[in-house]
């Protein structure tokens, strides 16, 4: 096989679910070994965008709030998205002042990753924010968010207990971890 061979055969697709976030189809495949069968797709409108605030003193800035998918409530870093085709970076600063009220006058791009991409196609680009000053939140109606700010050690030692779980969160801070321990930080 060649990895950059499809060796997913779609037969037909059929339109099942549409709103303003997202959009799903349904394909009926021939899959890698000849089988017949279907395939979901969830396909995103918007790029997601996660935000490490981190200040000079190595605190960190995360937003709790209940998630209605998961029926629970969820520690995180500041996230949200833009629509797709627009600058990311643009919707990172928009994000990081809505739901914090920081503003950062640095900004770098740590990461990208798919968020789950067995069914969808959703994109994350994760982005550094320094050089903080604090304004004032914005929250979106459907936002209630309790912010806090804490040291980046205590952001990491919740993820390795399990209390934060949230995917961007997780993978963010361990890779904000990681360029703390080769000095990059």
């Amino acid at each position: 096989m060649n990895e950059t061979e499809n060796p997913w055969k779609i037969v037909s697709q059929k339109n099942i679910y549409d709103n303003p976030w997202i959009h799903v189809t349904e394909y009926d495949v021939i899959n890698p070994t000849g089988g017949k069968g279907i395939y979901g797709k969830v396909h995103f409108k918007n790029i997601a965008v996660g935000i490490i605030p981190l200040d000079d003193e190595m605190n960190i800035w995360i937003v709790g709030q209940y998630r209605f998918t998961i029926n629970q409530y969820s520690w995180e870093i500041p996230e949200g998205g833009g629509i797709v085709g627009t600058d990311p970076l643009e919707a990172a600063k928009r994000e990081l002042r809505e739901e914090t009220g920081l503003v950062a006058a640095k900004w770098t791009e740590t990461m990208r990753l798919y968020l789950s991409n067995s069914v969808s196609d959703e994109l994350c680009i994760v982005f550094l924010a320094q050089q903080l000053q604090l304004k004032n939140a914005m929250p979106e109606e459907t936002e209630k968010i309790l912010v806090k700010k804490i040291p980046f050690s205590e952001a990491y030692q919740m993820v390795q207990e399990g209390i934060i779980t949230d995917a961007i969160s997780v993978a963010a801070i361990q890779k904000i971890r990681l360029m703390i321990n080769e000095g990059l930080l």
